[in-house]
């Protein structure tokens, strides 16, 4: 499962062209398979079943590991292993055995996205390793799971499970032959899969704030299920009672509330805010901040904000290619809630639970309106076959073979 965590393309790496380009200090043979099928049936006999995926990333457990192992995981930290280069760091697709979540050769095992934090990002050991922990209690289907880290001689790395297709800001923003243009019904699986784990972090059991939503944290898998990314930022109380200790500086400020702005002060009705910003962008095809539209059109809020308000206007802001694929009662609906959670005034927003039950009926709508299509197409194609064949009165003028 991939990350990708800039603006740029993912970019499908080929197994082969990396262990090509990028050899690692010994790429000898483990020497296990003599190539006799005795051998073969033996060592099978004795391995341990393997594990799917979902059980290994639903582990809450949290792997300690060394340098070394990273390093071979991600072929010496190549380049062409890089998936991202966010301001916190770079980002390096790896694998890891299924059983023992030890290094493996490319293609194998296992696909990991490993996060080597830059110097400016380096907090004490500490007080960093607390933190790690913390998160790696915040176990979800829609949060991108932290599967362990390393601290060793000044070097501080996280360890995700990989998501396939990379972040929704591609997917919105980027074209090109390899990010096709979601899709109605897609965009609402996205938006439905964010709000719920964002309102699991809400809940009153984990009290996260996210702090730093936007488009490049929500994380696609390769059914494009919806997971919320690198909650470095985070700023909460878990079950446990203790605090994570992360930064409180302002990030993201396309997506900040006006309140965050102004005070600094996040809360579960700012993430709320943000999140309204990514509906917005997800309706429209639009950035929050785009300086390349005219002026008018420079921030995306303030000028879609006027047509969200009517139904008739509505239209005007959705994205072209989406065009035919909706209705206008379900846009509404959707700008409805964009707006809800755009308020100026924090207390009027919904909450995370609330956004869920909207965006859920939504989804419900969609569903409805694809077996009513279906059913309809059945039958006009059941009475096109009774037209072709003859009537039970009518007398053939040749034998009519029975019909079986």
């Amino acid at each position: 499962m991939g990350i990708c965590l800039s603006t740029k393309p993912v970019v499908e790496i080929d197994d082969d062209a990396g262990v090509k380009n990028c050899k690692a200090d010994s790429d000898s043979s483990n020497g296990m398979d003599n190539g006799s099928a005795s051998s073969k049936i033996s060592l099978a006999s004795v391995l341990p079943a393997p594990r799917s995926e979902v059980e290994i990333w639903q582990s809450s457990h949290l792997k300690s590991f060394s340098f070394a192992e990273l390093k071979e995981a991600t072929r010496n930290f190549c380049p062409v292993n890089v998936l991202g280069e966010p301001a916190s760091g770079s980002v390096f697709k790896g694998w890891i055995d299924e059983h023992s979540l030890t290094a493996t050769k490319p293609g194998t095992g296992l696909a990991i996205a490993v996060k080597r934090l830059n110097q400016d990002s380096f907090r004490g050991d500490g007080e960093w390793l607390a933190e790690v922990n913390f998160l790696g209690q915040l176990v979800h289907s829609h949060l991108v799971k932290l599967v362990g880290y390393c601290m060793e001689d000044e070097q501080q790395l996280v360890v995700y499970e990989f998501m396939p297709r990379g972040s929704l800001d591609n997917h919105l923003f980027l074209r090109g032959s390899y990010f096709q243009p979601l899709s109605w019904g897609l965009r609402l699986k996205v938006a439905l899969g964010a709000a719920k784990g964002l309102a699991f972090l809400h809940s009153d059991e984990r009290k996260v704030i996210y702090r730093d939503l936007r488009t490049s944290n929500i994380l696609l898998d390769s059914d494009y299920n919806a997971k919320l990314y690198d909650l470095g930022f985070s700023k909460g109380t878990g079950a446990t009672g203790r605090k994570s200790n992360v930064s409180s500086r302002i990030s993201g400020t396309s997506y900040a509330a006006p309140e965050y702005l102004a005070a600094g002060q996040a809360t579960s009705s700012s993430d709320v805010y943000s999140f309204g910003v990514i509906l917005l962008e997800m309706l429209s095809g639009r950035r929050a901040m785009y300086k390349n539209r005219t002026f008018r059109e420079h921030n995306l809020i303030e000028w879609a904000k006027p047509y969200l308000a009517k139904k008739r206007k509505t239209a005007r802001i959705i994205d072209d290619r989406l065009e035919g694929q909706y209705s206008l009662d379900a846009a509404y609906k959707l700008s409805s809630l964009i707006l809800q959670c755009l308020s100026v005034e924090p207390k009027s927003r919904p909450s995370m639970n609330e956004v869920v039950k909207e965006l859920e009926q939504l989804q419900d709508s969609i569903s409805t309106t694809i077996n009513t299509t279906q059913n309809r197409m059945a039958r006009r194609h059941s009475a096109d076959d009774a037209d072709t064949l003859p009537s039970a009165h009518a007398q053939p003028s040749t034998p009519v073979s029975p019909v079986y």
